[in-house]
């Protein structure tokens, strides 16, 4: 994909702007808001660290909300990302060998799935190739943020291109660059939250049984423990465990590794096979102190990150992306200014409030199910026997962990 130059993009009423947003990170968030604001007549620059044909050759696979599926269909991405994820039908809800599971079905919802799995290469290929014939969308990249100079009217980003220093002229940031976010930090936005005492190991496995669509949460006094289902009879494993446990299962011989799993899974997909590399990565829980600053929003990961149990992390960072988009897009079309804070406090209002429910959730599950104290494992349990026997508190948590619970952004009801 060609990079254009700033300078050839369509004038609009701050012709001396050479931008109306700059979108720092060009990740599945920071390109799903890019996407969103296509064909809003607003000027976008999209800067991203590293080159594109890396940006998108990450090898993890997520789970996709029924909500995000919503979003990516509004948007005018779906029909091209969804042949190429796999559709899950159940969720299996148990806790270690304890027989009383929790099964979720579409009926519950009155759908014909629950949710998706997606590998990365294909759902930031498809944004990619989505922006590239827009005349409003210029890329940027590799490129870094040197610093960023925020004025009463604009903001004047330096970026260092190839060795050389450039600078653009902005009326809104977008901090879509990770839970490390240079720009976050830069802006002087603080954090709360903490850092677990587990790892989370990641691994593609090849099943002997056939998956049936139906994803897994089982979980386990070490952690929790998600087997998502893939096409071609694979699956995803994102096992949550102690530090030091967690890089030993990454070390662990080969055939060791799969045993264990075989066993973690209860036999249910048969032998297992060990497909590319084990990867590790630090569990943390994360809320910025606020989401928005003048001249600047925060998205995603840059913004909060939570436990991956349930998979949730990447759906909140779309669910940002919409919600952000339909506010920017609705001030651009009243005259207003989209980088003053009374624009920006409409989105910081509407997400950070509904993000803080998911993080308390995600770390609620995490603490009840990885430990063995016997009244907590006692009121875990009667907990699942409520969700079997009640049927709208078992509908309530599925509308919760499919995005279905709080505000939809207007692209998810198109």
């Amino acid at each position: 994909m060609a990079i254009a130059q700033i300078t050839k993009t369509p004038p609009t009423s701050h012709p001396s702007l050479d931008c109306d947003i700059a979108i720092v990170g060009g990740g599945i968030v920071g390109a799903t808001l890019a996407s969103a604001l296509k064909d809003s007549g607003l000027r976008i620059v999209l800067i991203e660290a590293q080159p594109q044909s890396i940006a998108v050759a990450r090898r993890q696979a997520y789970a996709l909300s029924i909500m995000s599926g919503q979003i990516f269909q509004s948007i005018g991405v779906w029909e091209k990302i969804q042949p190429q994820i796999a559709t899950y039908q159940h969720i299996c809800l148990s806790d270690a060998d304890y027989p009383g599971i929790v099964e979720f079905h579409p009926n519950d919802l009155g759908r014909e799935d629950l949710g998706y799995v997606g590998k990365h290469h294909p759902i930031l290929t498809t944004l990619y190739e989505f922006l590239a014939d827009s005349p409003h969308i210029t890329w940027i990249c590799p490129a870094q943020v040197v610093n960023v100079d925020y004025q009463s009217s604009g903001a004047k980003i330096t970026l260092n291109i190839g060795g050389e220093k450039s600078q653009i002229q902005t009326r809104l940031v977008v901090a879509a660059d990770g839970a490390r976010s240079q720009i976050r930090t830069a802006a002087g936005i603080g954090t709360k939250g903490w850092k677990y005492w587990q790892s989370c190991i990641t691994a593609r496995i090849k099943t002997e049984k056939p998956h049936n669509n139906t994803a897994f949460e089982r979980f386990w006094p070490s952690g929790p423990m998600g087997v998502l289902p893939l096409s071609e009879n694979k699956c995803q494993v994102v096992w949550t465990a102690p530090h030091a446990e967690a890089k030993a299962l990454k070390e662990l011989d080969e055939k060791e590794f799969i045993t264990l799993l075989e066993y973690r899974t209860g036999g249910l997909l048969g032998h297992l096979e060990l497909e590319g590399d084990r990867l590790i990565f630090p569990v943390q829980l994360m809320q910025s102190n606020r989401y928005i600053s003048h001249r600047l929003a925060l998205v995603g990961d840059a913004a909060h990150c939570c436990h991956p149990v349930g998979g949730q992390g990447l759906n909140l960072g779309i669910r940002d992306a919409a919600a952000l988009a339909q506010v920017l897009q609705k001030a651009h079309q009243k005259g207003e200014d989209i980088g003053a804070i009374s624009v920006l406090k409409r989105y910081e209002t509407w997400r950070k409030k509904e993000n803080l429910i998911i993080l308390g959730f995600t770390d609620l599950l995490d603490r009840m199910f990885s430990n063995n104290w016997l009244p907590v494992v006692a009121i875990r349990r009667l907990g699942l026997l409520i969700l079997r026997r009640i049927p709208p508190l078992k509908i309530y948590a599925l509308q919760l962990m499919t995005g279905l619970r709080g505000r939809s952004p207007q692209l998810a009801q198109r």
